[in-house]
């Protein structure tokens, strides 16, 4: 047998005739609520379209003085161009370039000569200033 919920309520059903009281059962029936539709009104009246048009236009107007609405880019964030991603990669090989440097002189003399500080110095001796010089082309007649 189910039990109770809150918006139930107990109701007596009989099957058939009611000879003795054995023949009755319990029922549980849902309590018919209908649930309330919209807004309750802030006042003490429903507000007309005119005064809820007024209401609308009043914040409306704060709010663009307030706080400048952002208008979102043409492109993605994440979408470059092919030179701006080349000249983004070649400035990020640099700066690992100069990480590298920076690791290889803090070795200390037990790993000097390990196969670590030599790839350290292969990074190290790569002229990175060739790729940072080209000069990319724009493509389709731009050039």
């Amino acid at each position: 047998m189910r039990r109770p919920s809150v918006d139930r309520e107990e109701k007596r059903v009989t099957h058939g005739r009611d000879i003795n009281a054995e023949a009755t059962a319990m029922r549980y029936v849902t309590e018919v609520g209908a649930m309330p539709r919209g807004r309750k009104p802030d006042g003490e009246h429903a507000l007309s379209n005119a005064e809820r048009q007024a209401r609308y236009r009043a914040r409306r107007s704060t709010a663009s003085t307030a706080a400048p609405i952002a208008v979102r880019p043409h492109r993605a964030a994440g979408h470059r161009s092919r030179p701006q991603r080349w000249h983004a990669a070649v400035a990020e090989l640099c700066a690992l370039q100069v990480e590298y440097a920076a690791w290889l002189a803090a070795l200390p003399e037990s790993l000097q000569d390990s196969p670590m500080a030599d790839a350290l110095e292969i990074i190290v001796d790569l002229d990175l200033t060739a790729l940072a010089d080209i000069d990319l082309p724009r493509g389709y007649g731009r050039d």
